[in-house]
């Protein structure tokens, strides 16, 4: 009997926190005793940890899942070394405990490593573009088609940016004040949101770094809904309250997608001095709903008169 994976919208995990695996308070962050208003969390044992200290890490985590409790509100991540560590992971005790993995550097080189290693579970996963391919459009067209596949579509809960890791590819870093769409990836977050988006890949927003800036961090924020990225990792658990204010929507647009999505609704009207077109703006009303469900409208004195309309 095949297994029956979860299914969930990547709007309900807001801002995910990184943090090493090897943090002796995982098990406090896992259970909300600890950062209680994080949506999600993402256990690395790639970046954040050093080579020397794998092993130690995989058994940290290994030990910490034993106390992890059951929660539907919380969603639950690791990312995985590579490949190896992903098997060694999967035969931890309890690992069910988790939602998924993140699997970084994700190219067609290590597409069944991963993928051949998850048949048979409800794991979900998060891949990671960020090697030399994600400039290559050819190379990305073709990791859509592998991930396209009945068996492996379902199990992808969304693609993940590596905006610094591409950065350091270019040998740049991002300056201060400036946003990511103000450097050279601009161009490349564009051109992978129309590789995959149009075949119903989600994709999220790379990390902002300064967390003394949150000006500049909610001009980026307005530009990744823009450009239809959601999920923007935090680095920082002062980062999430702003990532998660900004997906709130605004009120007209919630007005808006509601009438859109009216079976009701003629086939072209105004509104808001906008015109809303059923056959054009479908997609995006279905998106708004999807984030006032999570995260409210922007006028807070109106949610509760509105809440009753996306029931």
């Amino acid at each position: 009997m095949s297994l029956q994976l979860k299914s969930f919208s990547p709007w309900m995990l807001g801002a995910p926190l990184y943090m090493p695996g090897n943090r002796r308070d995982i098990m406090e962050i896992a259970n909300g005793e600890k950062y209680s208003m994080l949506r999600s969390m993402i256990f690395c044992t790639e970046d954040a940890i050093s080579k020397s200290e794998v092993d130690s890490c995989v058994r940290h985590i290994g030990l910490c899942l034993q106390g992890f409790r059951d929660s539907s509100t919380r969603f639950r991540f690791i990312r995985a070394r590579n490949p190896e560590i992903l098997a060694r992971l999967l035969e931890l005790p309890d690992i069910e405990k988790v939602d998924g993995f993140v699997l970084p550097k994700f190219t067609e080189d290590v597409f069944h490593a991963y993928f051949d290693q998850l048949q048979g579970t409800t794991f979900k996963v998060m891949p990671t573009l960020e090697t030399k391919e994600v400039f290559d459009i050819n190379a990305m067209t073709a990791l859509r088609q592998g991930l396209l596949q009945d068996d492996i579509a379902k199990r992808v809960l969304m693609l993940r940016i590596g905006g610094n890791d591409l950065m350091n590819l270019l040998g740049i870093r991002r300056p201060r004040s400036f946003t990511i769409y103000e450097t050279p990836l601009g161009n490349v977050i564009s051109q992978l949101v129309t590789i995959f988006k149009p075949y119903g890949f989600s994709l999220s927003a790379p990390v902002f770094e300064y967390l003394d800036d949150s000006t500049t961090l909610q001009k980026e924020m307005k530009l990744d809904l823009a450009y239809g990225l959601l999920g923007k990792t935090a680095i920082h658990p002062t980062q999430v309250p702003t990532i998660e204010a900004a997906y709130a929507v605004d009120i007209e647009d919630y007005e808006m997608a509601l009438s859109l999505s009216d079976t009701e609704a003629p086939a072209v009207f105004r509104m808001h001095d906008a015109m809303c077109e059923v056959a054009t703006h479908q997609n995006w009303a279905t998106d708004i709903i999807n984030r006032q469900r999570c995260y409210g409208v922007k006028d807070a004195l109106l949610l509760k008169e509105y809440a009753e309309l996306s029931v």
